[in-house]
């Protein structure tokens, strides 16, 4: 049995359902659901917009300096291991530059690696951090062995060296790579949800659209006037607001170009340029620590320079400084591999490793400065992007706020009239 309502919620009910069959209380319930609606509606846009705002900080603030530093923190990574492998070909006491390269390397994973750790905020980019701390200090450890063992001629450093390297290659720097890969996809989801059209907000503004237009339609049948100022001027301000929006939005979704070619698209592709450089360089000097078949190392190398010679097209041109230094890096490395096919070994070493201005380390660096010039340049170019987009969306919260309370007064003020004829 259904519970009654008291005598007076019920008298009260009664008398709400016929004031509302009259014109005034039509008039009545047409400003409660507009005015609704515009408060609605404005708050929504006002929250939706400011959280593109939040995220243009976001992405300026953390999200984009993680993934320069994960990137970063891929290549010192992979230059600590390349420059160990150099120690090691160079035999006994190492060359001063060599060592300093290799601890310069080990100070520059540490700080991208306290960046990216700052940033951490997920449990997959804290997961692979700490894993990436616990193992550094393994890897260190297992090349220091291998240095000592060297400078006293033991061969049993190379068997450590490998080990170290293997580390490197299976663990650490899969680990980075991953970390870089989940950045630069955050950098991009980030930019997407920045230039996306808040549809929530442009659903509820044609919904205050509509319910302008219902109550115009009322007013007609009800008190016979065609037009009425004040949903005419909230009906205007609706408009007004859902242009800002589309209009803002759009400017903020071009400025960041999200495509491939694009600031951020080309970022992308450089860090993996640089990326897939280091892995390239590290294949070149490893394979000549066991003395032995270069075939698996050179198909690495070859794996390797392919999609860094794709990733370099497509980004800088064939004719750019960074492809030139590419191909002449390479002519460099065909140089050291011939020397070692040939038997001659200490000349595919210095090939390697040597100092003169023609050599695979010398050619390799001009390359990497190239990269790392080209990629501070595109970073700047996303940056600004970034700033752009926000500069685009910047008032749009409280235009779009002030908007629609400016349509809830207008509705108010242009009805009032209306029901006062009738009180």
């Amino acid at each position: 049995m259904r519970p009654r309502l008291p005598a007076a919620a019920r008298d009260g009910a009664l008398w709400l359902r016929r004031f509302a069959a009259t014109t005034p209380g039509a008039i009545g319930v047409v400003v409660l659901v507009v005015v609704t609606l515009c408060l609605f509606a404005g708050f929504t846009s006002a929250n939706q917009l400011s959280g593109k705002l939040t995220r243009h900080d976001t992405a300026l603030d953390r999200t984009e300096p993680l993934a320069y530093a994960a990137q970063n923190l891929y290549v010192s990574l992979s230059a600590a291991d390349a420059a160990a492998a150099e120690a090691f070909l160079s035999g006994g006491i190492e060359a001063p530059d060599v060592r300093l390269r290799y601890q310069t390397a080990l100070a520059d994973a540490a700080a991208a690696l306290a960046d990216a750790t700052v940033g951490a905020n997920d449990a997959q980019t804290r997961l692979i951090v700490a894993r990436i701390s616990a193992e550094l200090p393994a890897y260190t450890g297992l090349v220091e062995t291998a240095r000592a063992n060297n400078r006293q001629g033991f061969p049993v450093g190379s068997a450590y060296l490998r080990e170290a390297s293997a580390l490197m290659q299976d663990s650490l720097l899969r680990n980075a790579e991953k970390l870089s890969t989940d950045r630069f996809t955050a950098v991009n989801a980030e930019q997407g949800r920045i230039g996306a059209l808040p549809w929530g907000t442009l659903a509820l503004l044609l919904l205050v659209l509509i319910a302008c237009g219902a109550g115009s339609y009322l007013l007609l049948e009800r008190t016979n006037r065609r037009f009425n100022l004040g949903l005419a001027a909230a009906a205007g301000a609706t408009v007004l607001a859902m242009i800002w929006v589309v209009v803002a939005t759009t400017l903020a979704g071009s400025a960041l170009d999200g495509g491939a070619a694009g600031a951020a698209g080309r970022f992308e592709t450089l860090a993996q340029a640089r990326i897939l450089a280091q892995q390239a360089r590290t294949a070149e000097t490893l394979q000549l620590i066991t003395r032995g078949d270069i075939a698996e190392g050179e198909e690495t190398f070859n794996r390797h320079t392919l999609a860094l010679r794709e990733r370099l097209t497509a980004v800088t041109g064939v004719d750019s400084d960074a492809s030139q230094r590419f191909q002449s890096w390479t002519a460099g490395h065909r140089k050291q591999v011939e020397a070692y096919q040939a038997a001659r070994f200490t000349e595919a070493v210095d090939q390697a490793i040597g100092r003169g201005s023609e050599t695979s380390a010398t050619k390799f660096a001009s390359l990497d400065e190239s990269l790392r010039a080209e990629l501070t340049d595109v970073r700047g170019e996303l940056r600004g992007s970034v700033d752009s987009a926000g500069d685009a969306l910047s008032y749009s919260p409280s235009a779009t706020l002030l908007l629609m309370l400016f349509a809830a007064a207008a509705v108010i003020i242009g009805l009032w009239p209306r029901v006062k004829e009738f009180l």
